[in-house]
Parts: C-alpha cells; structure tokens; sequence
C-alpha cells in the first residue's frame, strides 16, 4: 500500500519513527501519535492498525480518510505473521520463540515482544498462539467496520482482489497510475 500511495502523489510518514511510538500506545497516550500525523498525508501499519488508534484519529482528524486493509480470511492473515516473523526475527527461519521476540532488536532490545504483549496478550509458552492472534484480527477488524459503519471516509479493501487498485484511487479521488496494486512485501505465498 505504501507504494501505491506514494506514487499516487501522498507524502508516507516515516515507519520507523511511528513505532518508536509503541511505548505510548501502550499507554493509550494517543496525543503523540496524533501530533505524529501532523508530519505527512498518509500513513500505515504501526500504530495506526493497532486497535482503538483509529478511534482517537478519527476524534483528533473526522475529515481524514481512514482505509482498512485486509486479507482473504484470518488464516492467511496467519499465515502471514508466521511467516513475516520468522524470515525477519527467527532463528535460522525458524517462528521466534518469546526469548528471541525480548532480544531482538528491531527498533530497540525487546521491542518486539513489547508490541506483541500490547497487542496480543498471548502466553509467554505459546506467542503465537493461534486462536488468540486470529481473534485479535477479526475483533480489529470488525471493531472498525462498526465504527465505521455509517461515514463515508472508510474504506475496507483487499489488495490482491481484482479492481482493489481502482476502488482505492476513487476513494482518495486520484486519477491511477497503474492497473493494479504493486506487490512489495510478499509475505504470503497461495498454495499451489
């Protein structure tokens, strides 16, 4: 998505400075967070899709345009974090074990297991329990199509379905400049 957006005309705020942003989410301190978004046009991933954050740049920006991205079904968006999570932070590819998650030192030492505890809540034994990252995502997700369910500046889509490209520039009323979305970060492999 960061591309597209970027090529349709929108300055990215900066990815790495929002997550440094985790330890006042974790607060539910949203102030800096919206102060973050005075800096750019248009943002993603953390912590703007952490859950509640939508809320409070909504109080902070009701004219804003707010896009919630997702994927074919919980399973794949699974599948996804598995697979994000042990090419970038595992062990040999392996899926990261709580202690690598407190040593890793994506944007500082701990980090990682930092936000999966403000996130997830899951077990220390079991970080990537199933069921508890799988309700996360369908509760975030469908806490935000209730929010916002009768504004007009809500757009949900899936950028591997057909037309998504095409939805998202009339939604941000932006001429495209390609016929669909580029595939950047490809995390998620369809079976064959």
């Amino acid at each position: 998505m960061e591309k597209a957006l970027r090529e349709l005309g929108f300055k990215m705020g900066d990815q790495s400075r929002a997550e440094w942003l985790l330890p006042y989410y974790k607060e539910r301190n949203f102030s800096p967070i919206i102060d973050f978004c005075r800096t750019a046009d248009a943002f993603q991933d953390a912590p703007f899709s952490y859950p509640y954050t939508f809320i409070a740049l909504y109080q902070a920006f009701p004219d804003a345009k707010f896009i919630l991205s997702v994927r074919n079904n919980d399973e794949e968006w699974y599948q996804s974090v598995l697979r994000f999570q042990s090419k970038n932070i595992g062990k040999n590819g392996a899926l990261p074990s709580a202690e690598d998650l407190k040593n890793a030192t994506y944007r500082y030492k701990g980090f990682m297991w930092e936000m999966f505890q403000a996130l997830y809540q899951t077990p220390e034994n079991d970080p990537y329990n199933k069921e508890t990252l799988i309700a996360h995502y369908n509760f975030h997700n469908q806490m935000a199509r209730d929010f916002f369910r009768d504004k007009p500046n809500f757009l949900e889509i899936n950028v591997s379905e057909e037309g998504a490209y095409q939805k998202l520039c009339g939604f941000l009323n932006v001429s495209p400049v390609r016929q669909e979305f580029p595939w950047e970060n490809k995390s998620f492999a369809p079976n064959p």
